[in-house]
């Protein structure tokens, strides 16, 4: 068993054409963020089931489009901001989950305010606000 794998020790197999396009979209044995959610779209399914299927194929997600990790040596590459605005300070924490952001509601915080996904990560790590519950099962 692989080191994704074991996180799903008792699951079945992912459905077969979800195992077949997730090694069509692997790429040097990894797969992006923004490939991965792209991919859901197309199979019309959620990334949390695209996720699955990587883990249990053993392919690593790279490159968080919210900057927390597959970064390589850096792992993550999102920074505090030095400044949080008012409209995303009451967003971030009108959307906790007991003193935690959900990524979802970091995507959605992006999208309303039309600002970048790194830009909401970047003032909750000035805030000091952990971002759980990946879309794809990450963490």
């Amino acid at each position: 068993m692989g080191h994704y794998r074991k996180k799903h020790q008792n699951a079945e197999m992912p459905d077969e054409r979800l195992i077949k396009a997730v090694k069509e979209k692997a790429k040097n044995g990894e797969i992006p963020c923004a490939v991965a959610h792209a991919l859901a779209k197309e199979l019309g399914v959620s990334p949390e089931q695209i996720g699955f299927t990587m883990d249990i194929l053993d392919i690593p997600i790279v490159k968080c489009q919210l900057g927390l990790f597959g970064y390589k040596d850096k792992k993550k590459i999102i920074k505090p901001k030095k400044e949080v605005s008012e409209q995303l300070k009451d967003e971030i924490y009108m959307n906790l989950e007991q003193g935690r952001l959900p990524c979802k509601k970091a995507w959605e915080i992006a999208k309303k305010l039309n600002i970048g996904k790194m830009e909401v990560a970047s003032a909750c790590e000035a805030l000091g606000i952990k971002i759980i519950k990946c879309q794809l099962g990450a963490f």
